[in-house]
Formats: structure tokens, C-alpha cells, sequence
């Protein structure tokens, strides 16, 4: 399988999922990268959905949309992100993409007739996709995160297929896995015995892991890693620490601390061809983590918070980190604060993350010294986040609307600049008098036959920018690129009247049909401005996006003020 030279490392959880197996991996990515190998990483969700694009945000967290418009699991992001680039569909695999290739390739005969089993086709349908990730990017090094926790039913054809690679290429496959070791406040140590267990549970499917990246609250210390070596026949310097930390991007410099990619590169037989530059990596950090750095307060209003007693904001990662990039390179500390759209929209509602009672939506988010609106789809807390924007435009608060974010700022400015009070988007009110965003031409058959996983306007546009706009000033070129993901546009129709009221449409589509960005003018208000693409999917810590970095601008001038 592929070159007799790749190199394949394969990510994996134990105890329990949520401990950073994506960040593990990006990191890894990152480290073998700055030693001067071409790297790939791919990411394995074991589900049956095709993409990730029709899941529940407050379940599965945000959808990451492709450079070509592929839907997918949040750890690309995290993927892109470290590694400075954009990835391709090949980098990406669900259970779905994989069952569904095989299925389609028996009803075109292209098993010659064969009794088409899970072992060996679907396995070897898996083997076959990694091989063409590696292929499709020349790279040296494999990484691959495979999703779930080992034990998990879903998962075990996956471990399959990187056990009989490892079996055909011993010294090429390397396992790692990502485990958790709680430290209970009642007994006050490490326990090392959920890992143990896990260990025996991957052995069980064949398969003894190389690495131990030992997940938790605290360090493990050398006793804990000789009995986990012990009991795990794993050398104790292959057992490395990762423990919590105030940001994630500051783990690469703890597995460099800890030689994990001098002893990556010596399990695979590699040489070390260059020392790790991460220079401009750890600029980035300490401007990051830097305490001392003065606060800007930012408001989110959005609605995928709801997750029993507890606030989920993996809903809106790429925003989140895309505010902590343009933040680090002004030099100031984002203080992000959750503002439920559903507690807004009944009068009083409080912008405590979700909290009711107490201040009024007016006074409470009129602290904030900047309001985000992101995207989102349907309904619900569609009133509130609308009262949030016409707040941010009378109290001239800069204000950052982001695909649904900037439909419901032109409804806004509709109903209570231009006095059309029935102005609405017809995914909400299908019957609207005054349909001021409108579903797109193209989307209406997609709906009409609910055809809607991977329907939408995905992937990336090109946008033109007018002059003398902010949008503009702040990307310093006229052509730029940017990912979509919607099925509702402004309705033309009302473009002309929008604009007559003073609303600026800065940026179009080519052919000046769709409206990619709207805007207030400074003379009128510091930053309002609405963008109909998704803006933080292209956001990269060495990279900021440069609206994220003028809203922010604006929020700080507010607060001096």
C-alpha cells in the first residue's frame, strides 16, 4: 500500500472521548512538519452520515466547511489551523462516505460479482482512502485521528484497518493513543487504572500502542509513568505528558518539551533533517496567553448553547478562535460572553449565558465593547438576535454579523430604517409580505424534494470589494475568496431601497447578482458589517482574518472611549 518509504501514525482515544485527540494530532502534524517532512492529516468519524453537515451543533459541535465545500467534523479546523493550510476532501472519511463507495461500486459490478463482505472490501475501502490522502499530498507522514474511544462498536472496522496495515508494514505504523487519567478530589492521586484498561481493550483487537499521551488535569509524574510503562509494555519515555493547559496551542510546545517529535521521527526510522522552527508559533502563544494584555469584551448571541445544565460553545469554535487570533496580534485578552438569542427574544430576557431574570437585554449587552451575531439555521431566538442587532446599530456598539448574522442585520435595518415592518427571511416566515432575504433560485427544488445534505452554497466564492468601503480597507485587495454555507440570500428586489437608505452593499458575487457583504459607513457607525460567507473558517493563528481584526480594532476604540 502507497510508497514502500510513507510513514502512517494512527491517533486514537482511550477512556473516554473529549480529551483532545484532534489537537493531538494537529500538533503532531505540526512538529513533523517544522522537522521538514510533508505531512497529511486525516480525520476518521466513525458515523454513518455522509458529512457532517445535517448533525445537531449542540451534539456534534460546529460543522467545518472545506476549502471545496466538503462538510466536516471540527477537528479539520483544528487541522488547518495548525498546520497553516487548507485541506482536501481526501483528508476526510465517515463510515458513510466509506459504506456508500462500497455499495455504489457493487451496483456498477465493480466487484466482478463477488459476495461483497465488511472484511475484506469495506476494510480495504478504508486502506484505499488513506493511501489516496497520502498520495493526493505527497506527503512523507501520515497522521491519522481515528474518532470515537476504543471499546466503541462503531470505530472497531477502522482499528481494523490499521492493524492489518501495521501487520503488512511493521516498521512504517505507529499507534498512538490519547488517554485520560483523572485525578479524583476525594482520594487526591493519579489513577493510572482506566488507561490500563484501555490498553488491554485495544490489545484485544490486536493491536499494542507505541505512545501513551497521558490526558489530565495535573502531570503524570515518572512513578505513574513506570507503572503505566508496567503494566502497558510501553517504554516510560514514550509516555508523554499533556496536561491542562490555558491554551491549546500551546501543546506543541509541551510534546516538543517532552522530545515527542525526536521520538516519533526514531520509532519511524526517519532522520532528523532540520531543528524545529517554531518561532513564530511561540510568538503567537505568548501573545496569546499573555495575562497582562487588556481585555476586550465580546458578546456571542446565538442560540447552540443547550446541553442539560451546561453551556456547549463548541457550536461556534471558529469564531471563538478566530477572535483569539486577531486579539493576539493587537495584543489584547478576549473576554467572551454567551449571549442566549432565545432569552433575548422575550422582553427583560438577560444576556447572563442563558440565564433569565436581572437586567434588561438593552442595559446588559450594552456593556459589551463588541456583539457577534453567528451563523445559524431556523427560528428559534431569531427576535432576540435581531433586537441585539438593532441595539449594536442605535447604541453604535461594533457589531460582527456572520452569514445568518448578516441576513438578519439587512432584516433589521429593513423593519426599523426603512420602516418595512413585515420584512422578514423566508426561512423563517415563508409567507412574508416583505421577503427581505429569500431563499436562493437553485435551493428551492433542493427543498421542495428535502434533498438538504450537502445541498447548500458550500465551499469557496469569489467576492469583489468596492472602494472606500471597510471591508475593503481591511482586506487591501479588491478580489477575495471565502467559504459559504447558506441557502438563503438578500432578495434583489430590495437592493436599491437598502441602499437609498443608506446601506452598503460592499461586496458581490462577480457578476453583482448576490450580496456577499453589507455594511454601515464609518461617518455613520464604527463597525457594523455582515458578511454572507463564514469569514473564521480561513482565520490561522499565524494568519488572522483581517475583519476579525478591524471588528476588534473598533471594540477596542470603544472601550478607551
Amino acid at each position: 500500500m502507497g510508497r514502500e518509504d510513507h510513514k502512517y501514525i494512527f491517533v486514537l482515544g482511550g477512556v473516554m472521548s473529549g480529551v483532545g485527540k484532534g489537537v493531538v494530532a494537529s500538533s503532531i502534524g505540526l512538529l513533523l512538519q517544522q522537522k521538514g517532512y510533508p505531512v497529511n492529516l486525516v480525520k476518521i468519524d466513525p458515523y454513518l452520515n455522509v458529512d457532517a453537515g445535517t448533525m445537531n451543533p449542540t451534539e456534534h459541535g460546529e460543522t467545518f466547511v472545506l476549502r471545496s465545500g466538503l462538510e466536516t467534523d471540527q477537528d479539520m479546523g483544528n487541522y488547518e489551523r495548525f498546520l497553516n493550510r487548507d485541506l482536501s476532501n481526501q483528508d476526510y472519511m465517515t463510515s458513510g462516505m466509506v459504506y456508500r463507495s462500497v455499495i455504489e461500486r457493487e451496483r456498477a459490478l465493480g466487484y466482478g460479482g463477488k459476495c461483497v463482505e465488511t472484511i475484506p472490501h469495506v476494510r480495504d475501502e478504508i486502506l484505499n482512502r488513506i493511501e489516496a490522502s497520502a498520495v493526493g499530498n505527497d506527503s512523507r507522514v501520515s497522521i491519522i485521528e481515528i474518532g470515537g474511544t476504543v471499546g466503541d462498536f462503531q470505530n472497531a472496522l477502522f482499528i481494523e484497518a490499521a492493524r492489518v496495515l501495521k501487520m503488512q508494514r511493521p516498521d512504517d505504523v505507529l499507534f498512538v493513543m490519547v488517554s485520560y487519567l483523572p485525578v479524583p478530589g476525594t482520594l487526591g492521586e493519579m489513577k493510572t487504572k482506566p488507561t490500563q484498561s484501555a490498553v488491554r481493550a485495544l490489545n484485544s483487537y490486536g493491536v499494542q500502542p507505541d505512545f501513551i499521551v497521558a490526558r489530565s488535569t495535573h502531570e503524570i509524574d515518572e512513578k505513574r509513568k513506570e507503572k503505566l510503562a508496567i503494566s502497558c509494555s510501553v517504554r516510560p519515555d514514550r509516555i508523554i505528558a499533556a496536561p491542562d493547559i490555558k491554551s491549546i496551542y500551546e501543546v506543541p510546545l509541551n510534546f516538543e518539551r517532552e522530545h515527542l517529535d525526536k521520538l516519533l521521527l526514531d520509532a519511524l526510522r526517519l532522520p532528523e533533517k532540520n531543528k524545529s522552527t517554531l518561532a513564530a508559533w511561540k510568538k503567537f502563544v505568548t501573545a496569546a496567553t499573555n495575562v497582562k494584555a487588556k481585555e476586550v469584551h465580546i458578546a456571542i448571541v446565538g442560540k447552540y448553547f443547550d446541553t442539560g445544565d451546561f453551556v456547549l460553545s463548541d457550536a461556534y469554535l471558529s469564531v471563538i478562535e478566530a477572535i483569539k487570533f486577531s486579539a493576539a496580534k493587537l495584543n489584547r485578552k478576549p473576554k467572551i460572553s454567551w449571549v442566549n438569542a432565545k432569552d433575548l427574544s422575550a422582553e427583560g430576557g438577560s444576556a447572563s449565558g442563558g440565564r433569565k431574570g436581572g437586567a434588561s437585554a438593552a442595559a446588559a449587552l450594552a456593556k459589551f465593547d463588541g456583539i457577534i451575531v453567528p451563523g445559524g439555521f431556523g427560528e428559534t431566538g431569531i427576535e432576540g438576535k435581531i433586537k441585539a442587532i438593532q441595539l449594536a446599530r442605535e447604541k453604535k456598539i461594533p457589531y460582527f454579523g456572520l452569514c445568518y448574522g448578516m441576513q438578519l442585520m439587512v432584516v433589521e435595518y429593513a423593519r426599523n430604517v426603512l420602516g418595512i415592518k413585515d420584512a422578514h427571511t423566508t426561512e423563517i416566515k415563508k409567507t412574508a409580505a416583505d421577503p427581505v432575504v429569500d431563499v436562493m433560485l437553485e435551493q428551492k427544488k433542493h427543498i421542495a424534494d428535502n434533498k438538504y445534505g450537502g445541498t447548500m452554497r458550500l465551499g469557496v466564492y469569489p467576492c469583489y470589494l468596492k472602494k472606500g468601503t471597510t471591508a475593503r480597507a481591511a482586506y487591501k485587495k479588491e478580489l477575495v475568496e471565502e467559504r459559504h454555507r447558506h441557502r438563503y440570500e438578500i432578495n434583489p428586489k430590495y437592493i436599491k431601497q437598502l441602499e437609498d437608505a443608506g446601506l452598503v452593499f460592499s461586496g458581490t458575487s462577480p457578476d453583482s447578482i448576490l450580496m456577499e457583504i453589507a455594511e454601515l459607513p464609518k461617518s455613520v457607525h464604527p463597525f457594523m458589517l455582515g458578511t454572507q460567507f463564514h469569514p473564521e473558517l480561513q482565520a490561522r493563528p499565524l494568519a488572522p482574518h483581517p475583519l476579525f481584526t478591524e471588528f476588534l480594532k473598533a471594540a477596542i476604540t470603544r472601550k478607551k472611549k
